[in-house]
Parts: C-alpha cells; sequence; structure tokens
C-alpha cells in the first residue's frame, strides 16, 4: 500500500497517513496475545509490535484489509471494557468503475469483531449495503506470517533462522508453516467461512455484490499450532465460551465504587488489565508482566503485582508463590544466574530460548526475587491465613533465606550484592536493570559486585517475614535467630547506606564499597520494608516529594540534580508507577498517608488523560505543565501488570488498611482520603474465609467508615 515505504529494509508510515495513528489495540488470552492498529489491520511498521503473538512468536505479521484495495475509512474502534473484543466500524472510500464514481463513500458498513480464545484469533466481518442501489466490491484480506521470536522483533539480529516451507492451500483455508532451527514446526493456520472467491497464501479476496439493506457475514480464525493441530472452535461457541468464563472469574472478585466517575475509571481499566493479563498456569494464577515485550511470567514483577493486589485478589500471590516455589532453582548454572533457592527471573518460550540465542529460556538474573518472594508469602499468610499453604512452599521459604545468606553475600559483610556470570546475563539486577542505571554522583558506572538500596531493605523485610512464619509453624528458633538477623542488617544498613547531606539513603555501594551518592525513588523502598529508622524516613519522604523528585505526574526514579537524570530515559529520570506505589505503602507505614495521597493525586490525573484510562510501564519524567499531559514513553508496555495493580495498593496506603486474617481483624490506621474521593465502597473484601462491605464518607476534618455487609467473623478496628 502507497501509504507504507520500506527503506533499507524499514518500514515508515507516510506522515499524512491515517496509518500515523500510532494507538494500538490489545488483546490477550493465555498464552496469545494480539497487537492491532485502530483499523484492525496489522502492519510491519513503528516499533514492529503489531501482530498476532503465541508462546513468544509471531503467527501473524500481516493483515490489511482492503476494498477495491483500498484502505476503508475508519469510523471508530474499541476494545470493550473487560478487554475480551475488539469491535472497529468501518466504510468504504469513494469506489470507482472505469474512472466513474461508482459507490459513493458512507455507503457500506463494515464491522470487525475480533477476541482471542485457545490460541486463536477469531474475526467475523459483517458488511451491510446502506444505499439505494446494488454494490459490487472485492473484498481483500492480505496476510503475511513471518514467524519471528519475540527478541527479534524487538529488534535483535540473528545469524541464521529457520525457514518458510511450502503453504497448503485449500479452498477454504491456508496454511503457513515454518520449521525451526529448534526442529518444532509452527503453523499459522487460517479458515474463512463461507468459501472466498479466491485464496492464496498472501491473499483471500471475496466478489460481492450486496442489494440495498443486505448483510453478509464472513468469519476467519487464525489458528496459532505448533507441532499439532487441534480442532477449534467456530466463532459463536467460542465467543460464548470466552464470555462465561469472563462471568466466572468475576463472580466473587472485589468490587470497588467511588464517587468519582473518572477514579470509577481507572479502577475498572485496571482490574479489567489484570484479568487479561493473568494466565491460568499448573500451579495457578499468575499475572503475566506486559504487552508486547514482556507476556511471561517474570519472578520480580509477578511478586510485586501480587504485594499490590493482596487485598483484592489474594488467589493472585498464592498463585505467584506456587509458580515460583516450583521454578525455584536447584543447582548452579552461570548461563542462566542460576543457584541453589534462587527465585526466577524470567521465562521465554520460542525459537532463540530454546536453542539458547537468549539466556531467558529460564532465567534467575535477578537479585531482589528472591527476597521478595518470601516477602511475599509472610504477607500472602496475614491476608489469609493460609497455614497448610505456606507450610507446602516452607521448604521453598528456607532455601530462599539460604541463598541470601550464602550465594547473595558475595563477600560476607552482611548485605546482598549481584554480579553476572557471563556477558548474556543481566549487569544490573535490581528492578532498574538498564545498563546504566546504577552509577555515582559523577555519572560513573558502579562497578559490580553491587549492593543496592532496595535490595537490603527486601532482606530486611523477608526475615522479619519468614520468622513470623516460622513462629506459626512451630519453629521458635529459627523465628528468634531471623529477628536477630534483621535487627543487624538494620543497624548496618544505616551505617553504611545513609547519607546526611543528601537526606536520603544511597542508591547503592559498589564493589569497593563506595556509596552512589545519588537520590533516587529507590531510597523510598526501604520505607515500604520499614528498614529506614523513623527520622531518616521522615527525611526520605520529604526528599522523594521534593521538586526535584517529584514530577507532579509521580516520583520519579532519580532527582532532576542527578548527573545521569534524562527525563525520557528508561531508568533514569522517567516515573513507574509500581515505583510509585511501593513508596505510597512505605510512606503511610510511616503514618504519611497525605504524602501517599499526593502520589495517587499524581497518577490519578494521568489516568485521566492516557488512552482507555490505562497507566502504562513508565512515561517520561519531565516536570508537569499546566494543560498538558504526561509524555509518554514510546516503547511502554500497555497494559503493564504492575502498573495495573498501583492503584489499589496506593489506595490501600492512603486508607492505612492491613488484613490480620489469622487475628480476623481489619485495621484502618489514620485513614484520609483526597479531595476529590468523597465516597468509596468495597465490596467483596476477604479478611480470610470472612467477607466484609465497608463504605468510607469523606468529611473535612474526618473519615467515616460504615459497615455494610458482614459475612463470617472479622472485627474492625480504626485508630485515628
Amino acid at each position: 500500500m502507497t501509504d507504507v515505504i520500506r527503506v533499507e529494509g524499514q518500514y515508515y508510515i507516510r506522515s499524512t497517513s491515517s496509518m500515523a495513528d500510532s494507538r494500538m489495540l490489545v488483546l490477550k488470552h493465555a498464552e496469545t496475545f494480539a497487537v492491532f492498529d485502530r483499523h484492525g489491520d496489522i502492519h510491519p511498521v513503528g516499533f514492529g509490535e503489531q501482530g498476532i503473538f503465541h508462546e513468544g512468536t509471531r503467527f501473524l505479521s500481516s493483515l490489511v484489509l482492503t476494498i477495491d484495495h483500498q484502505r476503508p475509512l475508519l469510523l471508530s474502534s474499541t476494545v470493550r471494557k473487560n478487554n475480551s473484543l475488539l469491535a472497529v466500524d468501518l466504510t468504504n472510500p469513494d469506489l470507482y468503475e472505469d474512472d466513474r464514481l461508482a459507490t459513493q463513500q458512507n455507503t457500506l458498513h463494515i464491522l470487525r469483531s475480533k477476541f482471542l480464545w485457545e490460541s486463536v484469533c477469531y474475526e467475523r466481518l459483517e458488511i451491510a449495503n446502506f444505499g439505494t442501489a446494488p454494490v459490487s466490491f472485492e473484498l481483500g484480506l492480505n496476510i503475511r506470517a513471518d514467524f519471528s521470536d519475540i527478541f527479534e522483533v524487538r529488534g535483535q539480529h540473528r545469524k541464521q533462522r529457520g525457514r518458510l516451507l511450502d503453504p497448503v492451500v485449500t479452498p477454504d483455508s491456508v496454511n503457513i508453516l515454518y520449521a525451526g532451527l529448534d526442529d518444532i514446526t509452527r503453523t499459522t493456520h487460517i479458515t474463512v467461512t463461507p468459501r472466498p472467491t479466491t485464496i492464496s497464501a498472501s491473499e483471500i479476496c471475496f466478489e460481492l455484490t450486496l442489494a440495498p439493506r443486505e448483510e453478509q457475514t464472513i468469519d476467519l480464525a487464525i489458528v496459532c499450532e505448533i507441532e499439532t493441530s487441534e480442532p477449534h472452535l467456530d466463532y459463536d461457541t467460542a465467543l460464548s465460551a470466552a464470555n462465561a468464563l469472563l462471568q466466572q472469574e468475576r463472580r466473587d472478585a472485589v468490587e470497588i465504587f467511588t464517587s468519582n466517575e473518572q477514579f470509577n475509571d481507572w479502577i475498572n481499566q485496571s482490574l479489567e488489565d489484570m484479568h487479561m493479563l493473568t494466565t491460568e498456569t499448573e500451579t495457578g494464577s499468575y499475572p503475566y508482566a506486559g504487552i508486547p515485550w514482556f507476556s511471561t511470567a517474570f519472578g520480580r514483577d509477578g511478586i510485586i503485582t501480587a504485594l499490590e493486589m493482596l487485598w483484592a485478589n489474594p488467589d493472585l500471590a498464592r498463585g505467584v508463590l506456587a509458580y515460583l516455589a516450583r521454578t525455584q532453582a536447584t543447582e548452579v548454572d552461570a548461563a542462566t544466574d542460576a543457584e541453589p533457592g534462587k527465585i526466577l527471573h524470567e521465562t521465554r518460550r520460542g525459537e532463540m530460548a530454546a536453542l539458547g540465542e537468549i539466556p531467558f529460556g529460564m532465567y534467575y538474573g535477578s537479585v531482589d526475587s528472591t527476597p521478595l518472594f518470601v516477602v511475599l508469602a509472610g504477607r500472602y499468610y496475614e491476608a489469609t491465613a493460609d497455614r497448610n499453604f505456606i507450610q507446602s512452599i516452607w521448604p521453598n521459604i528456607q532455601a530462599a533465606l539460604s541463598w541470601i545468606d550464602t550465594y547473595g553475600d558475595l563477600d560476607g559483610d552482611g548485605f546482598v550484592e549481584y554480579q553476572r556470570k557471563q556477558d548474556s546475563g543481566l549487569f544490573n539486577q535490581g528492578w532498574k536493570d538498564s545498563h546504566d542505571s546504577i552509577f555515582h554522583a559523577d555519572g560513573s558506572p558502579a562497578e559490580p559486585p553491587i549492593a543496592i538500596c532496595e535490595m537490603q531493605a527486601y532482606v530486611y523485610a523477608a526475615k522479619l517475614a519468614a520468622a513470623e512464619l516460622a513462629d506459626v509453624l512451630g519453629y521458635s528458633t529459627s523465628a528468634l535467630e531471623l529477628m536477630d538477623q534483621a535487627a543487624l542488617l538494620k543497624q548496618n544498613f544505616e551505617d553504611h547506606f545513609w547519607d546526611e547531606e543528601l537526606e536520603t539513603y544511597v542508591l547503592a555501594l559498589d564493589g569497593k564499597k563506595r556509596p552512589c551518592r545519588v537520590r533516587s525513588s529507590n531510597a523510598g523502598h526501604a520505607l515500604f520494608s520499614g528498614i529506614a529508622s523513623q527520622e531518616h524516613a521522615e527525611q526520605v519522604a520529604r526528599t522523594l516529594l521534593s521538586e526535584e523528585s517529584f514530577s507532579g505526574w509521580g516520583i520519579r526514579t532519580i532527582a532532576t540534580s542527578e548527573a545521569r537524570y534524562n527525563p525520557m530515559s528508561y531508568h533514569n529520570g522517567s516515573i513507574w508507577p509500581h515505583d510509585n506505589a511501593l513508596i505510597a505503602d512505605g510512606l503511610a507505614r510511616y503514618n504519611h498517608q497525605d504524602m501517599a495521597a499526593d502520589v495517587l493525586t499524581g497518577l490519578f490525573d494521568a489516568s485521566i488523560v492516557v488512552d482507555q484510562h490505562r497507566l502504562p510501564e513508565l512515561f517520561c519524567g519531565f516536570p508537569r505543565r499546566p494543560g498538558e499531559s504526561p509524555t509518554l514513553y514510546p516503547v511502554a508496555c500497555a497494559p503493564q501488570a504492575w502498573a495495573a495493580g498501583s492503584v489499589f495498593m496506593i489506595l490501600q496506603a492512603c486508607l492505612g488498611m492491613s488484613i490480620d486474617a489469622p487475628a480476623r481483624r481489619l485495621r484502618f490506621t489514620h485513614p484520609m482520603l483526597p479531595s476529590y474521593l468523597n465516597e468509596i465502597r468495597i465490596s467483596n473484601l476477604a479478611v480470610g474465609s470472612a467477607t466484609i462491605d465497608i463504605a468510607f464518607h469523606r468529611h473535612p476534618d474526618d473519615i467515616g467508615i460504615s459497615i455494610l455487609r458482614r459475612s463470617g467473623e472479622v472485627k474492625v478496628v480504626v485508630v485515628k
């Protein structure tokens, strides 16, 4: 098509083209996701993220609908609020026959409806003639499957690829086959109903004539097959099954309603995004990190998402813990940074992972997933009193603690450091894992082994959580030892990481134990864990909410005064919603619910102006300018699980809400609501086996709390 230009192997769009609208529409189910443009098409343009992907491979790289070889005109497109179906309304441009206008634009209406179910992308085309005369035209679908690995799509070059096999074409189907270097055959199987006029491996065409008010329906199924071929359902049956599952999943879910409709939009979109990103595994539900680049299980992301969602969906935490326990490393493997007891960083499927071209098939190169696993286990027990499950993963918790004390502490100084084992692994292995994210005040990079600030905070929280769990399980001696270890770590942390001049904790200690004297959001995670002293927590809070760190939209990863500050960078000056959520949780721990509310307000304001009220993975850290939106980061994932979960953790922080399921107690400490939230109602809130409906009313100097319904034994305590 003339709107797309190819220059030296790269695709570009003309600035005058309707394709220049870069908004993407996303669907996901299980191990399959799809990214379309607003027409419902797939084009090899932009960052290459468009396509239908399954288990780490793009099974369809081009899908373009045409009318008489022209692109239809867009009327509107939307994804349903529950993310279940994409609907696109199109109409025809002027259609000519022998240089004569045969059909005026806006005569034909085309409704494209798409959804994913069980590795199949279903599409229905409903074409209607609203003219007063018959209309004859050709409806075409241009298709292509490149079978690119997701890392190829991201830009990684491969020296060698597999090969496309001869396609198999029948009167109503196309099979496009790819023989991978991993000896696996992947097939894009496309079926069409009714039978098209012509069909090939690259194009499906219908010669249609519609009388006035006549409609024609065409169903398309794009099946992603790996090795085996399974029968797929028809469009209506599959849609019915997908809707039934959605209703089942939402039956007992927590419901949140506020007096602010825009806030409701943010909450509801976040809940729906979480449902979409959550994938059922053999061990339970797991929130895949984000679309398009991270639609897989990540250890750190899954844990933090589960922490954010714990009060709203504790089953998510159980699924995460079970999955990570099952995949916990049991031996040393330098190629994957694995060591006994270490918790997974990420897992990937696809040809490149299978061949070892990337180390991420089962990769353990994150230093913080392991203590955070223990932290999540402790908080899960507090929220659920699920002693039997904790008992079942206690050996995994012990193995994680053993990793912290042996492999984690590389030099025996009491702090946990990281250093990759091979050059193919991640250089930095905290949540800020860019190569340049850990540095000194002059901007020079920190040399490994590196002890990052938040890692010590997580270890402290893990020791305390494990001590409580050990006590519950009857291991009192271990509990006391863990408490003593946590107390010693807290003192050492204060001695080595606090910087009085910066009024915050330093970013890290490098391999020579030199402090990286950088004001960063990492210090806020010390508040999240409770490792910070009360005095220092006060100073950190003020530093984080200062103009240098707080942009008006959120807290930046590093302050504007730092040498490597760049508001357009991935980790050095940008704003991450999940980072802000953990900081807000920490602020509330030290009774700064008012500051947590400032964080909530910044992100809420951002949610109003971003597409679909969907907070992206991150956005740029420019100062907030009156009347303008936050500047988006161009390749941020949206949706992203821990961005979607951020609102729940920050709202919990503002309410000062904590759940003590073993004591059957729901506690609110110094609850507060910002001025734009006069009322909040939470229904089906679980406290162990009990549930409660509760309402909050904002008054000029107080927050009123009302119990609307209570099922089971639960005591509500309010501290003001």
